[in-house]
């Protein structure tokens, strides 16, 4: 993989990211879902240099030293840095990139802040659009 592209909902901010990432988890914390309304939060891990951002992220210092980055228009999540965690890296929520399909995720991570019926999921009912 040479470069992945993704934005916000309204594309007032963009970024591309180059090479690999370390790691695609999706988190189960709290945190990440409080922060984005969901049940859980893909995060694709970048060396900082290798992210290009274009436009104006907001800053949120969700905890001290823990930075979580979104558009101020749409309020799109977008970013997370924390040096303390991830030292010269940001983390790229996945649900912003253009093509998802390029990086499966490789893990599930803070699974004992998961909801109980997590593991129910894969057997409810689908449906291609909303049930008629």
């Amino acid at each position: 993989m040479s470069e992945l592209t993704g934005g916000c909902l309204c594309g007032a901010i963009r970024y591309t990211a180059s090479g690999e990432p370390a790691h695609h988890a999706l988190c189960h914390c709290s945190d990440c879902r409080r922060s984005a309304g969901a049940t859980f939060v893909g995060w694709a891990l970048f060396p900082k240099e290798r992210v290009t951002i274009s436009g104006e992220p907001v800053d949120y210092e969700s905890s001290p030293g823990t930075h979580r980055q979104f558009c101020g228009r749409c309020g799109t999540g977008l970013f997370f840095l924390s040096d303390a965690v991830f030292p010269g890296q940001i983390d790229i929520q996945s649900a912003t990139l253009d093509d998802p399909d390029l990086l499966p995720p490789q893990a599930s991570i803070q699974m004992d802040d998961a909801p109980a019926w997590i593991d129910d999921v894969a057997s409810l009912p689908r449906f291609a659009r909303f049930p008629g």
